[in-house]
């Protein structure tokens, strides 16, 4: 229940360039940058929310839980190469190693975890899909598991990565067949998926045809040539040019 009403917290009023609040700076010829995330937005993550709630003490609250736990006995191969591939210190990647291990003793997460994990943060909605659509962009290799070297990669990029890494990352998350390209359909399944996992419990409440719309109003904006598909290169100079798409990039704080 704990953390349902978390996933919902995080969820509420800012969902796909929907948010209740736009972090854009009023004054003018000032150029908005993302908020770094903090130690408390971290812990709002559902994949480290997982992981982590293996590692806290019987009857804690994991979310109060701290990334650097006071005794860690596990280690991750290749500890110093991890820490120079991503941002996380090396406690927090001890940290997070030993609840992948907890969670996953095969050292390998399926699909079938995701799904088992997002069903769990957002129990009003249909997950399934979003958790299949996100646990093949985290399989980079396609083979149907994720080892820990790629899943911490991944998590670094998504929670701090910079502006330019993350949508990178969104583009191969709606690049769904991996062919270098995105479709209008590509596009709507995503975000149906989201919509789906949000379920009925989202404030502002949302309409039957928000997805459709939404993706309509995203495509005409990125497809500067109009031939039906949406490059790399569209994909980025759009997004870092509208202000509205950037805020909208809080999904990945919101979803993940």
């Amino acid at each position: 229940m704990h953390r349902a009403k978390e996933a919902m917290k995080a969820s509420d009023g800012s969902l796909l360039g929907e948010p209740g609040r736009l972090p854009l700076s009023k004054k003018e010829g000032v150029k908005w940058q993302r908020p770094r995330l903090t130690r408390q937005a971290l812990m709002r993550c559902c994949l480290v929310k997982w992981i982590l709630s293996s590692t806290a003490p019987q009857g804690s609250d994991s979310s109060d839980s701290e990334l650097e736990l006071s005794t860690v006995r596990h280690q991750p191969e290749g500890l110093d190469q991890l820490q120079a591939q991503t941002k996380f210190t090396k406690k927090e990647l001890q940290s997070l190693y030993r609840g992948f291990k907890n969670e996953c003793p095969t050292g390998l997460v399926d699909e079938d975890t995701f799904k088992l994990i997002y069903s769990q943060f957002f129990p009003q909605g249909d997950a399934t899909t979003y958790a299949h659509f996100l646990f093949n962009a985290f399989d980079a290799d396609g083979n149907g598991a994720i080892h820990f070297e790629d899943f911490v990669v991944g998590l670094s990029i998504l929670l701090r990565g910079t502006v330019h890494e993350k949508l990178k990352w969104a583009f191969n998350l709606y690049d769904i067949n991996k062919d270098g390209y995105i479709t209008k359909e590509e596009m709507l399944a995503i975000m149906k998926s989201i919509y789906d996992m949000m379920g009925r419990h989202t404030y502002p409440i949302l309409r039957e045809d928000a997805p459709l719309e939404h993706v309509e109003r995203f495509f005409q904006k990125m497809d500067r040539n109009q031939d039906g598909v949406v490059t790399i290169d569209e994909f980025l100079e759009t997004c870092q040019k509208d202000e509205n798409i950037m805020s909208s990039m809080q999904l990945f704080e919101n979803v993940i």
